[in-house]
């Protein structure tokens, strides 16, 4: 699939067409000038659009952050929450988290910076929604490690740690991945889970 075919599908949701063509210059702007140095005639530009017609849709640039935020925050979440309630061993749900979160984060690198680079450009009421979805994902894989422990497969005896050092290294994967590098994203995401497998005690996937 196109970087254009992924944009698309990922904002599939949003309507109408001008508000979504908004959200993705948005999504470019960010992520290659960072919040702050962009302007909102930048991301209305990048749309086809005049900068007044931003504001039919979008109040404020921060609601335009805040919005992307949501979404892509809401995307990992359910990832990981439909690994952590698979069926299966600790060890084949952790996996299956790593796998489709990094895929996530590979194949939509340019959105995932924005979502996890920029959450401290957001105002105070829309941080602590995002902070509070974050919460919930760390949650989501700290469940799997405790899982695995209470079973014996797992070898972790810092759980909390643990669980920040497996959704750091997932998270990093959109700050270097390139579309063009040796690795597709199905690939990288094979590599992490087995790393995490490492990681906790399992050396090798049930």
């Amino acid at each position: 699939m196109g970087a254009q075919a992924q944009r698309t599908e990922e904002w599939a949701d949003v309507t109408p067409d001008a508000a979504r063509r908004l959200l993705t210059a948005a999504v470019e702007a960010f992520a290659e000038r960072g919040y702050h140095a962009t302007t909102t005639r930048d991301i209305a530009g990048r749309a086809g659009m005049s900068p007044a017609a931003l504001y039919i849709h979008y109040r404020t640039k921060e609601e335009l952050l805040y919005r992307i935020s949501g979404v892509g925050h809401r995307l990992a979440l359910g990832i990981l929450r439909q690994a952590r309630d698979g069926a299966g061993t600790p060890a084949e749900r952790l996996a299956d988290a790593v796998r489709r979160f990094v895929r996530w984060h590979a194949e939509h690198h340019t959105t995932a910076r924005v979502v996890q680079y920029e959450l401290g450009a957001l105002g105070e009421e829309h941080y602590a929604e995002i902070v509070a979805l974050r919460r919930d994902t760390d949650g989501a894989v700290r469940d799997i490690i405790e899982d695995g422990v209470a079973a014996g497969d797992f070898d972790v005896p810092d759980v909390r740690g643990t669980t920040l050092a497996v959704l750091s290294l997932c998270i990093d994967v959109a700050r270097w991945f390139n579309a063009d590098g040796k690795r597709s994203p199905g690939e990288v995401g094979e590599l992490y889970a087995s790393l995490v497998l490492r990681m906790v005690g399992c050396a090798q996937e049930r």
